[in-house]
């Protein structure tokens, strides 16, 4: 499935191509299921085209599947196990897959295809972005865009982590006593609105909207309060939205941006396998909203276009 023009939806098509063969440090994937995540639909859009993307590219950067092949230089033993891996920022929409093998992680039993690529970009992004933020017991947290899985593993991994109360904004009532039952103690609208009883203010603000609204949170710190910027669905914050942290001076507020990019591979993948293994547990919760065949994958981006996906929309060879 590639991107022949940017925009809407209707700008993907199917192309055949021939079989990828895998280089050196590559390994080659026969593809049992694929995760559709944000970062997609901001490609296809063409919001960061100015990064040397181009039509043409075959979209999609989480796969999982079996090793059907190996480059020249990496152990064969590969071959024949069931694997999760990260393509890069494009080559995961399609029914064979190249991935490095320092992005590749073995797959525990018990745990499906399906359920890796919805918690396996998604779930370390949280787990390192609320350590980014320092959360410690005790503290408040706010996931701003908390229906999808990104936002979903936070609220999880943040009541694990022993926070006092863990905040969600979502676009809906629905939605919002869905994030209770996964641990969320508030649930408030777009704006930050809704509960009377909601803290005010909040020591951690895991934002992964991001857009015009931006500086409307970081006026929702606490003294000391960090808020953590892991993605940017709603588009680029304003230039000017730092200045909300210069008229705040003294309450010492500060923001960050966080990327997976910045983890080294060892910890990533450590972080990755052992969360893989608490959701074979079922201590750690996959939420598929809907799985639908490559052919369709135009179909899951209109669905996150609308703002109707809960959790993740995993595509099937």
């Amino acid at each position: 499935m590639t991107v022949e023009r940017f925009g809407d939806p209707s700008g993907m098509a199917m192309t055949d191509a021939p079989a990828p063969a895998p280089g050196p440090g590559e390994l080659l994937i026969e593809t049992e299921a694929i995760g559709v995540g944000g970062v997609d639909a901001v490609i296809r859009r063409g919001t960061i085209s100015g990064y040397g993307i181009t039509t043409g590219l075959i979209l999609g950067s989480e796969v999982a599947g079996t090793v059907t092949a190996v480059g020249p230089d990496v152990d064969e033993s590969w071959v024949g196990r069931r694997t999760w891996a990260f393509t890069g920022l494009g080559g995961g929409y399609a029914e064979q897959a190249l991935a490095r093998v320092d992005d590749v992680v073995a797959l525990p039993e018990g745990l499906s295809s399906i359920d890796a690529v919805t918690l396996g970009s998604s779930a370390p992004v949280a787990h390192f972005a609320l350590a980014h933020a320092h959360l410690a017991p005790g503290e408040s947290v706010l996931v701003r865009g908390a229906a999808g899985s990104i936002g979903i593993a936070t609220v999880e991994l943040a009541v694990r982590g022993g926070a006092s109360a863990v905040a969600v904004t979502t676009s809906s009532a629905e939605r919002g006593a869905r994030l209770r039952e996964l641990g969320a103690t508030h649930a408030l609208d777009r704006s930050g609105d809704g509960e009377p009883d909601a803290p005010a203010s909040f020591d951690v603000i895991i934002d992964i909207v991001g857009g015009p609204d931006t500086a409307e949170f970081v006026d929702r710190l606490t003294p000391n309060g960090r808020l953590v910027l892991v993605g940017a669905v709603a588009g680029f914050p304003p230039a000017d939205f730092g200045g909300r942290l210069l008229s705040s001076f003294q309450q010492s507020r500060s923001v960050a941006t966080f990327s997976l990019d910045s983890v080294p591979v060892p910890a990533r993948d450590a972080v990755r396998a052992e969360q893989f293994a608490a959701a074979a547990r079922g201590e750690l919760h996959a939420v598929v909203h809907d799985v639908l065949p490559l052919a369709q994958a135009a179909e899951a981006h209109q669905q996150m276009d609308d703002g109707t996906v809960f959790g993740r929309i995993v595509l099937v060879p």
